[in-house]
């Protein structure tokens, strides 16, 4: 939301306040409250009919800082509200001298200059990282009597920034404005499903904007350099968390708003859908079941779509009887043939289905304002939405869930969540429904997940959703959502992803092919690298089927040589899901993540990291041209160990049978004995490749076990060219080493 005309000059129709200079400050032992007139204060007169800002600045972890601007206190406390988890523990320094009010948390220090203009600054080792100055801070009322805060932190010469959820623009969002407000956009608009109002800055540090509400982002945008946020009302609050590397802000956001839950192997496998309006019965998947294993295409999970349940009557949670006469033998078919079974569900309750009236009657259902269901017809027919503020109502929308979980079901896709709507509608705990628009998928996908990790136990749960906003990468997986099926909808695909990586989700899938439309066979053959290479690999689409010999057999190839790449691959993968659980570092990286200090990967949005060690670049073109760019070193391609030099752009063409994947120097890839399933021994029989070893290099590596920690540690050293190798932590007796120089 712009304010300004110009530099200068407010928008006809607003008027601003400021805070002018300090007029006092309270100090306690771990926090700083600031007082600040919108004028300075020369003899007691001014202080008559003077409004007064309250900034008070506290640290709720160790390099993190909060700041909270208020001007009038006295409203309700808001609700909902982020979860975040504070500590009571971690040193925290307050100091006031004649200049300088600070408060210093590690090595995060937030300045206060007493004298002259408003300066807020946030240094770390006497380098400020960015500032609240004079023009920052800013109070708006416009014609109707709103109210609006914002802030603006100051961009230095280069700085870029990164996250505010999965957006499908470029990935440095500078020049951008970004509304915080969860949207069914597809993936070719400004619109998101994933909103997050928490940037990533390559100058070593991250900012979270405090408040479920709609945040909008000016980013270099309104003041070119500064990064203004703005919300409605009379109160903003935001923090500041230090690096210095990307990595260690995103490890202090996701300690502060949750951690990525461990993902269980299996769900690292294939996943194969029905799609979406495609006509399927028992007979089409259990067809589709056997195609792939005739073929020999490692299936690990097949998925139902929405019409597993009768049209109109979404979501009654009860199975189509013409399609599916009998679920329960069915489900036990598939798993009988070691399949995972994933459903289609969504929060909505069409007025057709059973549970409408049960809904209406024990008052589990959202209201308007005069007491009534809401209701509209977007979507289904009279629907109405799960109100899941009420715990009685998510206690109920579990007990048909777990229905479907007795009957053998493994996991859900939780689609949908964000039409939640803001006008005239009252929830069970009274809140704010401008805030509980963004926050709701946040309950939703809450209610599902632990429901799976109840039944399953914690490492074992798993959903693929598709809305979500701060601490939602608690609950994965999420996907991409609705693209087309081009290779500009790949392009945009990917930069979403990256952005959503960059906003602290650890794992992300997408539609392999595309979701809109039918890909023609060389679109489907080019992103079936790009799926397999992510974290979790899903065939779906809308219209149209998507296993691979609808489009040709080179299809079949390409699909089975690298579904089984990846089950080799799942000894490194899973080490890697296990850094994004205990970490918050994601599986697919963002170039910057990994190489913070090369400013030619600032704006990379083409490729990316897969873990540390393992570069991608989707080939985007038909006839197979990219061109990527290396960091420094030597780097080896992991399908033909062809090895070229970085610190260069580099274009060249591929076949559909392979992509840019290369293996930075020094990095040992663990490659799994097994490669037609993800759920094995990844230690057992390992093989630890080397890749372009220096002379003396001595290397670490930890080898998985069955949940992905670390369950041996193995010490390599080239000596005279011969590599040798010793396990040093735990105890692993079927590994080899292979050097690949």
């Amino acid at each position: 939301m712009k304010f300004t005309d110009g530099y200068w000059q407010l928008l006809p129709g607003l008027t601003r306040l400021r805070p002018a200079a300090v007029e006092s400050v309270e100090a306690a032992e771990r926090s700083l409250v600031v007082y600040a007139p919108a004028k300075q204060i020369i003899g007691r007169g001014d202080t008559l009919n003077q409004p007064l800002f309250t900034i008070t600045l506290s640290s709720p972890a160790e390099g993190v800082i909060g700041v909270r601007i208020q001007h009038h206190s006295g409203g309700l406390p808001p609700r909902p509200a982020f979860q975040l988890a504070a500590e009571e523990t971690h040193p925290v320094k307050v100091e006031v001298d004649e200049e300088t009010a600070r408060l210093t948390s590690g090595e995060l220090t937030a300045a206060i200059k007493l004298d002259g203009p408003w300066d807020l600054r946030f240094e770390r080792d006497g380098q400020v990282l960015t500032d609240s100055a004079a023009r920052s801070i800013g109070l708006i009322t416009d014609q109707k009597g709103r109210h609006f805060l914002h802030e603006q932190l100051a961009l230095g010469v280069g700085e870029t920034v990164y996250g505010l959820g999965e957006r499908f623009g470029p990935l440095v969002k500078n020049g951008q404005v970004v509304d915080i407000w969860n949207a069914d956009g597809g993936t070719s608009s400004e619109q998101a499903y994933k909103n997050v109002p928490f940037y990533l800055s390559s100058a070593g540090y991250g900012v979270l904007v405090d408040t479920p509400a709609k945040v909008s982002f000016e980013v270099g945008s309104e003041v070119v350099s500064r990064n203004q946020f703005s919300v409605e009302g009379q109160e903003l609050s935001y923090y500041v968390l230090a690096g210095p590397t990307p990595k260690d802000v995103l490890r202090r956001y996701t300690g502060l708003t949750g951690r990525p839950a461990r993902v269980p192997a299996w769900s690292m496998g294939l996943w194969l859908s029905t799609s979406f309006t495609t006509d399927y019965t028992e007979e089409t998947t259990s067809g589709f079941v056997a195609g792939m294993a005739a073929r020999d295409l490692p299936l690990s999970v097949f998925h139902f779509d929405c019409f597993w349940m009768r049209q109109f009557h979404w979501c009654d949670f009860l199975w189509d009887p013409d399609a599916f006469p009998d679920p329960a033998g069915m489900l036990g078919r598939l798993k009988e043939q070691g399949l995972r079974i994933s459903l289609w569900i969504n929060p909505y309750i069409a007025q057709r289905s059973v549970l409408f009236e049960e809904g209406r009657r024990l008052g589990y259902l959202l209201k308007r304002t005069d007491g009534s269901v809401w209701q509209w017809d977007m979507w289904q027919a009279g629907m109405a939405i799960v109100d899941f503020t009420n715990p009685a109502a998510t206690a109920w929308f579990r007990t048909k869930l777990q229905a479907l979980i007795d009957l053998g079901v493994d996991c859900f896709k939780t689609d949908f969540g964000e039409r939640i709507p803001v006008e005239d509608v009252a929830w069970y705990d009274g809140s704010d429904p401008q805030r509980m628009h963004n926050y709701y998928p946040h309950l939703y996908n809450r209610a599902v997940f632990d429901l799976l990790s109840e039944n399953r136990g914690a490492g074992d749960a798993v959903l693929f959703a598709r809305s979500a906003t701060v601490g939602g990468q608690q609950f994965p997986v999420h996907w991409g959502g609705d693209c087309e099926s081009t290779f500009e909808a790949m392009a945009e695909s990917l930069r979403g992803g990256l952005s959503l990586a960059s906003s602290g989700f650890g794992y992300w899938s997408h539609d392999i092919g595309g979701f809109e439309g039918t890909p023609d066979a060389a679109v489907f053959k080019r992103w079936v690298p790009f799926g397999l290479l992510s974290s979790h690999s899903r065939l779906h689409g809308s219209g149209s089927y998507r296993v691979p010999w609808a489009f040709d057999e080179e299809a079949v190839d390409v699909l089975r040589r690298f579904t089984k790449l990846k089950m080799s691959l799942m000894p490194y993968l899973a080490t890697v899901a296990e850094e994004a659980h205990t970490d918050g570092t994601p599986m697919m990286r963002p170039m910057v993540l990994e190489f913070p200090t090369d400013p030619g990967v600032a704006y990379l949005e083409r490729q990316y990291m897969l873990g540390p060690n393992l570069l991608v670049a989707p080939v985007m073109s038909k006839d197979g041209e990219v061109r990527f760019y290396l960091p420094e070193g030597t780097w080896t391609h992991l399908l033909t160990g062809e090895q070229v030099t970085g610190s260069r752009w580099i274009t060249q063409t591929y076949g559909f049978d392979s992509l840019p994947v290369l293996v930075r120097q020094g990095a040992v890839i663990l490659f799994g004995a097994v490669d037609d399933r993800p759920d094995y021994g990844w230690s057992d029989g390992v093989e630890l490749r080397w890749f372009c070893p220096s002379e003396g290099q001595v290397s670490r590596v930890g080898l998985p076990g069955p949940n992905g920690e670390i369950d041996a540690v193995v010490e390599l050293m080239l000596t005279g060219g011969q590599a040798t190798a010793r396990v040093v932590e735990g105890s692993c007796d079927r590994f080899t080493v292979s050097v690949r120089r």
